[in-house]
């Protein structure tokens, strides 16, 4: 079972597409009201396994501050207004798809990070930090963003809104890292990182597939009465994601090596829209499907985009060290 969910994870290219698909033929056919009763669990089994593998302690060691702070300005001090930008633009009169763009742009980095990063040749320890920080910073910051930006435009409550991020974020940082500690404490840490961490992924993913499934299921028939709605958000999510790579690319070139650019590329452009799914879901009742909907699109701009930066990321940043130097 372990094997295919490894195979799905390295796969979100099509899986997500398939799964959307899926999604979006049962909710034509089917009845869709029990599905709501499944997104609190495919919500935990989305963010409960990444949480195991996070590698928490790595924000306290140094060596890369300027990336950091580089990163993290990019995260939110312009990726947020960016976000709330193009969907003024875009969506003006559908508040909570304007929602779900600046959700996707609010909650930086995933387990996606670290991997595309590696993929790329970058700087692996420093992408870490950037999930950890982005991860908890984010996760706090949310709510306060979208009272100040779309406060007058959407109905929320604030404290319900950090309510839904405790259980849904929190709740499962605490579990996963007691899981990590219990695993390591039992196995050791060698057979921890070798065997039993890269099993947790996997199960992520199907939280994921599951989420994207249920957000397509529920808006079907909206859909199918008006297709365009497609081509509407695609257009906004390609602005975004390319103004975000754009940024960073030319912030890293100018002031970081080779690793660190790397990896700011992939802290900042890459966005935890398991988290944002689930908030979307979870926090802003059955108006936010719309702004899920807008979230499970923007799965396939970013697991594209980040799959076609690393075959040319050589050509962006020069070969790494070993592969540049003659034998």
């Amino acid at each position: 079972m372990f094997k295919i969910l490894q195979k799905l994870t390295k796969n979100l290219i099509y899986a997500i597409p398939a799964m959307m698909f899926a999604g979006f033929a049962y909710g034509l056919w089917a009845d869709t009201g029990w599905l709501k009763g499944a997104i609190v669990p495919f919500t935990f089994l989305m963010v409960y396994p990444m949480m195991v593998t996070l590698k928490v302690r790595k924000v306290f060691e140094g060596g890369d501050a300027k990336a950091q702070i580089l990163t993290q300005l990019i995260n939110f001090g312009l990726t947020p207004f960016l976000a709330f930008g193009v969907g003024l633009l875009f969506f003006r009169d559908n508040p909570y798809m304007a929602l779900g763009l600046l959700l996707a742009g609010l909650v930086p980095t995933s387990g996606m990070t670290i991997s595309w990063t590696g993929f790329a040749k970058g700087n692996m320890s420093a992408a870490v930090k950037m999930t950890v920080i982005g991860l908890v910073a984010g996760s706090l910051a949310t709510p306060l963003y979208v009272q100040a930006l779309m406060g007058t435009a959407i109905e929320m409550q604030v404290s319900a809104v950090f309510k839904q991020i405790l259980f849904i974020v929190f709740l499962p940082m605490a579990l996963g890292y007691l899981t990590q500690r219990f695993l390591v404490k039992r196995y050791g840490q060698e057979r921890f990182q070798r065997e039993l961490g890269p099993k947790f992924p996997g199960l992520s993913t199907v939280g994921v597939l599951g989420i994207v499934f249920v957000a397509l299921a529920l808006k079907a028939k909206t859909i199918a009465a008006a297709p365009g709605v497609l081509l509407d958000i695609l257009v906004p999510l390609v602005l975004l994601y390319g103004a975000n790579f754009l940024i960073s690319t030319l912030v890293g070139r100018s002031l970081l090596p080779r690793g660190d650019a790397i990896a700011l590329v992939y802290g900042s452009v890459m966005r935890n829209l398991s988290i944002a799914l689930a908030i979307a879901i979870n926090a802003f009742g059955a108006q936010g499907s719309d702004a899920a909907l807008v979230i499970a699109m923007a799965y396939i701009i970013q697991v594209q985009s980040a799959a076609w930066y690393v075959r040319f990321t050589h050509k962006v940043f020069g070969l790494p060290e070993e592969l540049a130097q003659p034998a």
